[in-house]
């Protein structure tokens, strides 16, 4: 007999054991459910988290990831990436292979208990109606007994009365023979009813009952097996996916041994050398002759003094001379606001609004030093007009130094010949298709890409010219850099030019698209200024036009160098709007003028004025 053989007789206990065995698989499900959502979970934060911190497109940061170590962190990004796609072919494998299947055997196995223990119940219900039967053949047999008993001895005491009639007696004697077939009918029918019950019974205890109980059995043993081989595919889901991780991390290993640390500091030695030569000796003055001092070209203050001394350069020295720009058209520009403008104030009329360490009603520190300060803390420029106009920088760079000005020549360059070579490779495939419709006109009008390649090939004029242009100012920034091993043959100056043809370029980029200004090349002859001509030299330059008028909002106290206070409700000329940096540079009259911040002012432009 089976292992259910024994429990034949506790029917009950087996279906609630079989159904504790359900509950228990049902409860793994939900487990393996709950650890496919944390799987998903983990994977989308690690999926945001690389997209967080990789680089945004088109912008700075886009940039710094050229350096090797940068570029490792973005190959970990990358990795990372992949290591969540790893965890979310868990969930799915194990959605699919374990949660999925297991769900539609519970259905199953559900069902199939179900129809085992109907058998089960149907047999024992059969096994009980034949016992009953049994049981009530058993007492039909027993009473029709009792009943021919009893006639038997009314009939032998109705014989031995002589006082009864023979009619009686042979009605008696009728009754007791009547009686007794009775019973012999009821013991008949008993016996065969009782066979009956005893072939059913061990049909029902040695047949039908054991082989319910075997498929129940069986069944179970399934269930058992099937959630053994579900915890084997858990295990096997995870394992499949090491090798991939494993390789995950293999590459960011690989990404962190590849940093380089000496090209790295290389390429930020190439990205900011500006590529000027280191100034010469400083000339010695000597202050106890009793005669004018020797000006130094070193350095612009002594170019100042104190009024009463003329400078004097010296015909031997050819070094450049910085520009002659009027004192307080310098120091606007040194000190031009480049830090945010100040927000709007709560109230209408603040009374002081902070906007910065110094204000310009505290005397002014030398212009040499200003000019020494601006120079060290910002990159050396080639002019300063550029600063006037805010914004962008000049269409040929030139507000950087040469070497940096030739790096983004040399790119712009490359970009335009990869667009030129776009525009041909476009223009290349209309003229095939052209020549495609005119040997077939059925599959098209030749005619119809006519006007787009004129399209084309005024793109293509266009690109050329502009790569001329800016291959044009590329060569004159090459001529003017030293070559590589030429020591320095400078005396003092700063900006002296290498030969004459480069005094000549910068002469003439004094006209240059962009406006900006270079020095003079008639500068380099021996000359003796005076001082008050280096304050009036450019007193005579047109002053930029107004664009417009604005009103002031509210009072502006501008403390720092380059801006201008207002008062709210006064009407003002705007002479420059805002490039983006928050700042907009208006005029009061022809002395004064400066920067406020935009949220201030009500700006009315006026594209139609000309003039202040």
């Amino acid at each position: 007999l089976c292992f259910f053989d024994s429990l034949q007789d506790q029917f009950d206990n087996l279906e609630k054991h079989t159904q504790w065995g359900i509950d228990v698989l049902e409860k793994y499900i939900k487990f393996v459910k709950e650890r496919t959502e944390i799987e998903l979970s983990y994977a989308k934060q690690l999926r945001n988290l690389s997209k967080k911190y990789q680089p945004k497109k088109n912008s700075k940061e886009e940039e710094e990831y050229r350096y090797t170590s940068t570029r490792a962190f973005l190959a970990t990004l990358n990795e990372m990436n992949d290591y969540a796609g790893q965890h979310e072919v868990i969930s799915e494998n194990m959605t699919s292979l374990i949660t999925g299947e297991l769900t539609r055997y519970v259905q199953e196995l559900k069902q199939e208990r179900k129809s085992h223990f109907h058998d089960g119940r149907k047999a024992q219900q059969h096994i009980e109606t034949c016992w009953k039967q049994l049981e009530a053949s058993k007492r039909r047999f027993e009473r029709d007994c009792k009943e021919a008993d009893r006639a038997q001895q009314y009939f032998e005491k109705m014989d031995a009365d002589i006082n009864v009639t023979k009619a009686d007696v042979e009605k008696a004697r009728q009754q007791a023979q009547l009686r007794h077939q009775m019973a012999e009918d009821s013991k008949a029918e008993y016996s065969s009813t009782l066979q009956k019950f005893n072939s059913e019974q061990h049909e029902h205890y040695y047949t039908h009952i054991p082989n319910i109980f075997q498929k129940i059995q069986e069944m179970e043993e399934r269930r058992i097996l099937r959630i053994g081989e579900s915890m084997k595919t858990f295990a096997e889901v995870d394992r499949q996916v090491i090798p991939i991780i494993g390789k995950c991390l293999d590459e960011i290993t690989k990404a962190a041994e590849s940093v380089d640390h000496k090209n790295d500091s290389q390429m930020v030695i190439e990205a900011f050398k500006s590529g000027f030569e280191p100034p010469g000796d400083v000339e010695f003055e000597d202050f106890t002759q009793p005669m004018k001092r020797t000006v130094s070209e070193s350095s612009l203050s002594n170019s100042r003094g104190d009024g009463k001394s003329e400078p004097k350069f010296g015909s031997k020295s050819k070094g450049k001379l910085w520009p002659f720009i009027k004192k307080n058209k310098l120091m606007s520009l040194l000190t031009s606001p480049h830090q945010p403008p100040p927000p709007p104030p709560a109230s209408a009329s603040p009374s002081a609004v902070p906007n910065g360490p110094q204000s310009p009603k505290q005397q002014k520190e030398p212009l040499s030093h200003r000019f020494n300060e601006f120079m060290t803390s910002k990159p050396k420029i080639h002019c300063f007009r550029s600063l006037k106009r805010g914004g962008a920088g000049p269409e040929d760079f030139s507000n950087l130094p040469p070497e940096q000005r030739r790096k983004k020549l040399q790119q712009k360059v490359d970009e335009l010949n990869k667009d030129i070579q776009k525009e041909l490779d476009q223009r290349d495939a209309l003229t095939k298709m052209k020549d495609v419709y005119i040997k077939n006109p059925q599959m098209g009008d030749a005619a119809s890409v006519d006007h787009r390649l004129a399209e084309l090939a005024q793109n293509i004029e266009k690109l050329r010219l502009e790569v001329q242009k800016f291959e044009g100012w590329l060569a004159e920034v090459e001529g003017r850099l030293p070559a590589r091993g030429e020591q320095p043959r400078r005396q003092s100056g700063m900006y002296e030019p290498q030969h004459p043809s480069a005094v000549n370029s910068c002469a003439q980029d004094r006209e240059s698209p962009d406006g900006s200004y270079t020095e003079e090349q008639s500068q380099e002859t021996e000359m003796k200024v005076p001082a008050t001509d280096f304050d009036d030299e450019f007193d005579d330059e047109e002053p930029l036009p107004t664009i417009g008028t604005c009103k002031a909002l509210y009072t502006f106290e501008g403390q720092n160098e380059g801006t201008i206070s207002v008062a709210e409700g006064e009407m003002l000329y705007v002479i420059e709007e805002d490039k983006g940096d928050g700042w907009t540079r208006i005029r009061r009259n022809e002395d004064e003028e400066g920067y406020v911040p935009t949220s201030y002012v009500e700006v009315y432009l006026d594209k139609n004025a000309k003039g202040a």
